[in-house]
C-alpha cells in the first residue's frame, strides 16, 4: 500500500511539473476516444454490410433450392414414398452425396425439410430439422419466407453462429424448406478486421505520441530554457541570456526576455551603485561629523558646567544645547549602526547568558522616562534563569527601544514587559505591550521603516532618532530571530522579540502570543472616590515580581490576566490591583480597592523596575540618557 502511495505521489509530482507530459497524455487520451468511436462505427457498418450480403445471397439460394425440391416432390402421395422423396430432394441439393452439405453463391449450407403426411397424418422431417428454431418454423407455417440468426452444431463439428432461412412450398402443401448457412467465414473476416483496426489504432497512438512529443518539445524547450535562465538571473548571475534562433514566436519570446533581462540588469546595477554610494555617504558623513561634534560637545559641557554663573536665559540655552547634542550623537550612532547592517558587516558578539539581565538593564535605562511620565512598567520575568546564546548589547538595545517606544505611546497607562523561554521549542520570547494609541491596520509593517511616524505631530519623550525599530529588526534578524508588531487603535500595541536559545537550531513556536486576548469589562455604577490604603509586606529579594496597578476607565477593554500560563496572552491592567507572578500581595486592603473606578493616590504611581517595587533610592539614582525611539 505504501508503495502505491509513493508511486502515486511521484506521478502526481511529475504531472504537475511537466507540461510536455500533460500535453502528450491529453493528446493520447483524446486520440484514443476518437479512434475507439471510429472503430465501433466502422465495425458496425462492415458487419451490417456482410450480413446484408449474406442474407441476399441466402434468399437467392432459397429460390433455387425451392424449385429443385418442388420438382422432386411433385406427384408423391404415399407416406413411405414421401420420406424417401424428402431424402432424395435433400440429396439433390448436396454436392457431396448424403452428407447434406451444399454450396452456392452464399457459401456452403445445410438443408432441412419437413412436411405433414401419412396415415394418420403426422410430421415427416429430415434429421437436421432440430437445428431450426421453433419460432422460425411458426413463421414459415404461416406461409412467410423468414430468416433468423442462431447458434447451431452440425455433425461435421461446426458449432457457432449461423443464418437459417425458411420458406414454404407453393406447390407441395405443408412442405417446409430450410437452409442453414454457417457464418464462420463472416466471423473470421470480422475478427481479422477487428485485429487489424486494433493494431492500426495502437500504431496510430504511438505515432501520435511521438509526433506530440516532438511538437511540444519545440515549445517546451525554450520555456524550460527561459525558466532556467530566470532562476540563474534571480541568483545574481545578471549576464545570463536566452539563445535566439529564427524569427518565429519562440525567437520573439527569447528576444523579449533578453531585453527585459538587460533592462533589469541595468536597473539593478544602478540601484546597487546608488545603495553603495548612499551607504558610503552615510558612513563618511557620520565619521566626519564626529570630530566637530566632539569639539562642540566639549564646549557645550564647559558652558553647561558654568550655567550657575550665567543668565537664566543663557543657562536654559546651554541645557537645550546639551540635550540636542545628546540626540545628535545618538542619531550619528544609529546611522553608523544602520550603515553596518546595510553593508552586511554587522557582527554578533555571542555569549551564553541569562536573557533576564538584558531586560533588567533595558528597564533600568528607561526608568527615568517612566518616572517623568508617571507610567508604571509592569515586569513579568521568569523566576528561573533563561539561558540563551545572544549578543547582550544588541538584545538590551532592542528591549530598550521597545520600552521607550511603549512609554512614548502609552497615554499614561501601564507598560508591560513579559519574558518566557521554551527549551523544547528553542525559543525565548519577550513581549512589550502598551495600552496607548495603538496601530492602524497595515501599520504593523510600516512601523519598522526608517524615520516612519504614525503621527508626525506627536512629541517624543525619549528623544529618539526614528531609527530604533529599524535597527531592532535588523538585530533580531542577525540573531536568526524575529521582531513582530501588533496594534489596535484605542487598545494599544504589542511587540514581540523571538530569539533562538541555541544558535544553529531551528526556531520553534513562540511561548508567548503576540496579540492579547481581550475581554469587555462591564461598566459599574459610579461611586465616590475613597482613599485607598495598601499595607505592603517588605520587598522580596531581587528577582521577585512587583505588584502593578494601572487605572483605567470602567467598561474599557482590557486583556485578561493569565499569569501562570506562559503561552497565554498578557494582561492589561484595570482599576483593581493586579499581582504579577512573584509579586508581594497587599495586606489588609480597603474593600473599595477591589472595585473599578477608585482613584489611587499619586504617591502610588511609581514605575516598577528591575523586577521589584521602586523605592525612593531608585528614584534618586543617576539615570542613563541613552535611549532609542522607533514607533515615531
Amino acid at each position: 500500500m505504501a508503495w502505491f502511495q509513493a508511486v502515486g505521489t511521484a506521478l502526481g509530482h511529475l504531472w504537475r511539473r511537466s507540461l510536455q507530459l500533460r500535453v502528450i497524455v491529453s493528446t493520447l487520451t483524446l486520440s484514443l476516444i476518437v479512434i475507439t468511436i471510429l472503430g465501433v462505427v466502422l465495425t458496425g457498418q462492415i458487419t451490417d454490410r456482410l450480413l446484408e450480403a449474406k442474407i441476399n445471397a441466402a434468399v437467392e439460394e432459397m429460390d433455387r433450392a425451392r424449385s429443385t425440391i418442388e420438382n422432386k416432390m411433385s406427384g408423391v402421395q404415399s407416406g413411405n414414398s414421401q420420406e424417401q422423396q424428402l431424402d432424395d430432394a435433400r440429396a439433390a441439393l448436396s454436392s457431396r452425396g448424403g452428407t447434406g452439405q451444399s454450396s452456392g453463391a452464399a457459401g456452403s449450407f445445410d438443408s432441412a425439410l419437413a412436411m405433414v403426411g401419412g396415415t394418420p397424418p403426422h410430421e415427416i422431417a429430415t434429421s437436421s430439422i432440430s437445428e431450426v428454431p421453433q419460432e422460425l418454423r411458426r413463421f414459415v407455417q404461416r406461409n412467410q419466407v423468414s430468416y433468423q440468426f442462431t447458434t447451431v452444431a452440425d455433425p461435421d463439428g461446426y458449432r457457432g453462429r449461423a443464418l437459417v432461412i425458411g420458406s414454404p412450398s407453393a406447390e407441395v402443401a405443408t412442405l417446409e424448406i430450410y437452409l442453414i448457412f454457417p457464418l464462420a467465414s463472416e466471423e473470421s473476416s470480422l475478427s481479422l478486421m477487428r485485429g487489424t483496426m486494433l493494431i492500426g489504432g495502437v500504431v496510430l497512438l504511438v505515432l501520435l505520441a511521438a509526433i506530440t512529443a516532438l511538437v511540444t518539445r519545440q515549445v517546451v524547450l525554450p520555456i524550460r530554457s527561459a525558466a532556467r535562465i530566470a532562476g540563474r538571473f534571480a541568483d545574481g548571475r545578471l549576464k545570463e541570456r536566452m539563445l535566439v534562433r529564427g524569427e518565429d514566436d519562440m525567437a520573439r519570446l527569447a528576444q523579449a526576455f533578453n531585453e527585459m533581462a538587460e533592462s533589469l540588469s541595468n536597473q539593478i546595477t544602478q540601484l546597487e551603485e546608488f545603495g553603495n554610494l548612499q551607504r558610503r555617504f552615510t558612513s563618511d558623513v557620520s565619521h566626519e561629523l564626529r570630530t566637530p561634534l566632539t569639539t562642540v560637545r566639549m564646549a557645550a559641557d564647559l558652558i553647561h558646567g558654568s550655567s550657575d554663573d550665567l543668565d537664566p536665559a543663557l543657562a536654559r540655552s546651554s541645557e537645550l544645547l546639551v540635550n540636542e547634542l545628546d540626540r545628535f550623537e545618538g542619531l550619528l550612532n544609529d546611522l553608523l549602526e544602520i550603515s553596518r547592517h546595510d553593508a552586511g558587516v554587522a557582527e554578533l558578539q555571542v555569549e551564553s547568558l541569562d536573557v533576564r539581565m538584558c531586560a533588567r538593564a533595558a528597564i533600568s535605562t528607561v526608568r527615568h522616562l517612566a518616572r517623568d511620565a508617571e507610567i508604571e512598567v509592569v515586569i513579568d520575568l521568569p523566576e528561573d534563569p533563561v539561558i540563551a546564546e545572544v549578543d547582550p548589547r544588541r538584545v538590551e538595545r532592542v528591549l530598550r527601544n521597545l520600552l521607550a517606544n511603549a512609554i512614548d505611546h502609552s497615554e499614561g497607562k501601564p507598560v508591560l514587559i513579559r519574558m518566557r523561554g521554551d527549551a523544547e521549542a528553542n525559543a525565548v520570547a519577550t513581549v512589550v505591550r502598551d495600552q496607548g494609541v495603538g496601530l492602524r491596520p497595515g501599520e504593523e509593517k510600516l512601523v519598522f521603516n526608517r524615520f516612519w511616524r504614525s503621527d508626525p505631530s506627536r512629541v517624543r519623550r525619549s528623544g529618539g532618532t526614528g531609527l530604533g525599530l529599524s535597527i531592532s529588526v535588523e538585530d533580531a534578524n542577525l540573531h536568526e530571530g524575529r521582531l513582530e508588531a501588533w496594534g489596535d487603535p484605542g487598545v494599544g500595541a504589542s511587540f514581540r522579540l523571538l530569539l533562538p536559545m541555541v544558535r544553529g537550531r531551528k526556531l520553534g513556536q513562540s511561548p508567548l502570543a503576540l496579540e492579547p486576548m481581550l475581554r469587555k469589562v462591564p461598566a459599574l455604577p459610579e461611586v465616590e472616590p475613597e482613599p485607598k490604603v495598601v499595607e505592603a509586606e517588605p520587598a522580596e529579594p531581587a528577582g521577585a515580581e512587583p505588584t502593578a496597578v494601572a487605572p483605567t476607565e470602567a467598561g474599557s477593554t482590557v486583556a485578561e490576566p493569565t499569569g501562570t500560563e506562559p503561552t497565554a496572552t498578557d494582561p492589561t491592567v484595570d482599576d483593581s490591583t493586579v499581582a504579577e507572578p512573584g509579586a508581594v500581595e497587599p495586606q489588609d486592603t480597603d474593600p473599595s480597592a477591589e472595585e473599578p473606578g477608585i482613584d489611587r493616590p499619586a504617591t502610588d504611581a511609581h514605575p516598577t523596575t528591575n523586577g521589584r517595587g521602586a523605592t525612593p533610592a531608585d528614584l534618586d539614582e543617576p539615570m542613563s540618557t541613552e535611549t532609542r525611539d522607533g514607533k515615531s
